[in-house]
């Protein structure tokens, strides 16, 4: 095994297009230097995009994720570009949210994870969306998402 445990990376250090949807778009990882420990690794996303899948209108939310990794992480600059795959996708808000937690515990094999997609209102209601994969591993802090229920969100 080589001991440059970035040379696999394809994106990080190169100029990247943004994928056009949710599958083209490539997750990355890189191995967990401290898998001795346990910890919480939080994304905060404020201006994600999406769009409605009936009329193409554009959708915006502010997405947490939070995980506990095991073996890998997911590396940032592949995970930005995953989530700005997102802007010319036509999903539901639910679909957004679990489809992007589902890929990151396929890529990392995260001991846990947890997601809140804090949507804008669309049609006057706003629609939040959470995933939390089990239990958090005791004796790992993970702080509040922080991010205030809808009052003209800011």
């Amino acid at each position: 095994m080589s001991d440059n445990i970035y040379e696999s990376l394809t994106q990080l250090g190169a100029k990247t297009p943004l994928p056009n949807t949710p599958e083209e778009a490539v997750l990355e990882r890189v191995p967990n230097p401290k898998t001795e420990m346990e910890y919480c690794v939080r994304f905060s996303a404020p201006e994600f995009t999406s769009l409605c899948p009936l009329t193409g209108a554009p959708d915006f939310a502010h997405i947490v994720i939070d995980y506990v990794p095991g073996e890998y992480l997911v590396e940032s600059k592949s995970l930005k570009l995953f989530l700005g795959s997102f802007r010319n996708h036509g999903a539901f808000h639910e679909d957004c949210t679990l489809e992007i937690a589902k890929r990151i515990m396929e890529i990392t094999q995260a001991k846990w994870l947890r997601i809140g997609g804090y949507w804008y209102p669309r049609g006057g209601i706003p629609i939040d969306v959470f995933y939390q994969s089990g239990e958090p591993p005791k004796g790992v802090w993970i702080p509040e998402a922080g991010v205030q229920n809808y009052k003209g969100r800011g």
